[in-house]
């Protein structure tokens, strides 16, 4: 096995081992998985923090699609089947079990990756989708408020919670993902009015 090989076998192992049992997880435990010296980890990956690096890019950075950010901006449709769609391909990327897992266990320690994950849907999806909801409404345009992303937020809670429901507390959800995830979606729209958004933006 070139050195290449065995650094992304190391790191694919790292995906499974933390996603089962959190960035708690001790590297010695994992060069048993892998049948490695434990120093092998470490002429590949300096230290632990630089492997969940490398676990962090692997999982989330990679994964990002850059045609989110172009739909959430096409005018062409409605903002509700564009949040529909994008939802949908969100859904087919991250309702992963690994994904999902480190994404909550990490939450719980000090290695800050959800937030610097958080702050990519901030800023590419949740504040351009309230932008295009108040340009939809014929609202003036300005800085977009607290209020008015958390209404996003909020559309983006309830689809991840599905993922967690599944990968977390391993319950029954309905196999039909895309359709419970557009469901959601459509009914996050239902529930809007000119009003509420107009209360939220001023």
């Amino acid at each position: 096995m070139t050195g290449e090989e065995r650094e992304q076998q190391i790191l694919e192992e790292a995906v499974r081992f933390f996603a089962e049992v959190g960035f708690e997880g001790q590297t010695r435990e994992l060069a048993k998985r892998l049948s490695i010296t434990h120093a092998a980890i470490y002429r590949h990956f300096p230290s632990k923090d630089a492997l969940i690096e490398r676990v962090y890019e692997h999982v989330y950075t990679k994964r990002w699609r850059t045609n989110w950010e172009t739909l959430i901006l096409d005018r062409t449709k409605s903002l509700e089947q564009r949040m529909v769609e994008f939802y949908l391909d969100y859904a087919d990327c991250v309702f992963e079990y690994e994904w999902v897992r480190i994404f909550i266990s990490s939450g719980m320690k000090s290695y800050g990756l959800p937030q610097r994950y958080l702050a990519i849907i901030r800023n590419k999806i949740i504040i351009p989708a309230a932008a295009e909801l108040r340009f939809q409404l014929n609202q003036p345009e300005g800085p977009i408020t607290e209020e008015e992303q958390e209404v996003f937020w909020g559309l983006h809670g309830s689809v991840f919670y599905i993922a967690i429901r599944k990968f977390i507390y391993d319950t029954h959800i309905n196999e039909d993902i895309p359709t419970t995830v557009a469901n959601t979606v459509r009914v996050f729209f239902k529930g809007l009015t000119s009003s509420d958004i107009s209360h939220r933006a001023s």
